[in-house]
């Protein structure tokens, strides 16, 4: 059986530990693995299910045959180091922004654009993490339905901002206070703040824009109608939206309940009489994308509300990272 050597370039990060996690969990068919962190850490070891990691710095040479890298140590270090990597005959997976919308860099949900990777120069594109669950339930309704506009509202966990987000939470929960070691720009415990990343001149934020661009770009839809508001909420994690769609085609919620059932990654999870739907703490070390609240929307025409949830950290960025992988080893 054939076994493939890889990188994972910031293995001591969330992300980043929870790829080297998931290549155990999921038996990816690996042979040697390079484990990848600042230059602080190397030399150091990290053990992942009893699994032992001596950390290793970048420097040059260090993808030479090895066949995929995968990227998890933020936009800086993805620009500098990603194209090295391809040079050296990688297939490079990259969790940043940096690529993300490039014409050239394939941005790929593997239940959404399977044969886009297969286009790659040697990088492939992991979309942001709210947008990974968004479009796994946009996609096989826009194939039903025809998508004519979308409105989304997040409410996202602390863990999107790796461990200086949980560990702020935390220290909040202990202390009730707001500290100056946050990522975030207000106290996030017992709190919604509406900002995640920068604000730009019109008053969206970056993360906004991730999600609009990117899910215009990989379902093929330029012409999509899009637009978010991002929230940070104190869950530790599981990332959360409220989704409005409307519809070129007369659609009814039992419709989209119907697609939605066989569509795959995606868990229905819709009784409302029995108080069952998604939620962040249900989804936790969980791949699938949960879908409920499904109802038409009684404001317009060929509208319906969803509520989708996933486990940011797995579906959101390790996960569908592996599975890019996974389908790529598979082929065309």
């Amino acid at each position: 059986m054939r076994v493939h050597d890889i990188a994972v370039v910031g293995a001591s990060g969330l992300v980043g530990r929870k790829i080297l996690e998931l290549i155990q969990e999921r038996k990816f068919e690996v042979g040697k693995i390079v484990a990848i962190a600042s230059d602080a850490s190397a030399g150091k070891e990290l053990n992942i299910n009893g699994k032992t990691f001596r950390l290793q710095k970048l420097e040059p040479n260090v993808f030479k045959n090895l066949e995929f890298a995968f990227f998890s140590a933020g936009g800086s270090i993805s620009t500098e180091w990603a194209p090295k990597a391809a040079a050296d005959g990688c297939i490079v997976i990259d969790n940043s922004s940096a690529f993300r919308m490039k014409d050239d860099v394939p941005l790929i949900v593997p239940e959404v654009n399977r044969q886009e990777m297969f286009k790659n120069k040697g990088i492939i594109a992991n979309p942001n993490c709210s947008t990974i669950q968004l479009v796994v339930a946009l996609k096989p309704l826009d194939n039903a339905f025809k998508i004519k506009r979308v409105v989304i509202s997040t409410y996202q966990s602390v863990s999107g901002a790796g461990y200086k987000g949980v560990s702020a939470l935390e220290n909040e929960l202990k202390n009730l206070q707001h500290t100056g070691t946050s990522p975030f720009p207000h106290k996030i415990a017992y709190n919604a703040i509406p900002h995640i990343d920068l604000f730009f001149d019109d008053n969206y934020t970056k993360e906004e824009l991730k999600m609009m661009n990117e899910t215009r770009k990989i379902l093929n839809r330029k012409d999509l109608n899009i637009t978010a508001t991002c929230v940070r909420i104190p869950a530790i994690n599981g990332h959360s939206e409220s989704v409005n769609i409307e519809f070129d085609k007369k659609v009814t919620a039992a419709g989209v309940r119907e697609v939605l059932l066989s569509a795959k990654g995606i868990k229905v999870v819709d009784d409302p009489s029995a108080n069952l739907y998604p939620m962040p703490v249900d989804s936790a070390d969980k791949d699938d994308v949960f879908v409920g609240r499904i109802r038409e929307d009684k404001s317009v025409k060929n509208g319906i509300n969803l509520w989708i949830v996933a486990d940011n950290v797995r579906k959101g960025a390790a996960t569908n990272a592996v599975q890019i992988a996974e389908e790529y080893i598979k082929g065309k």
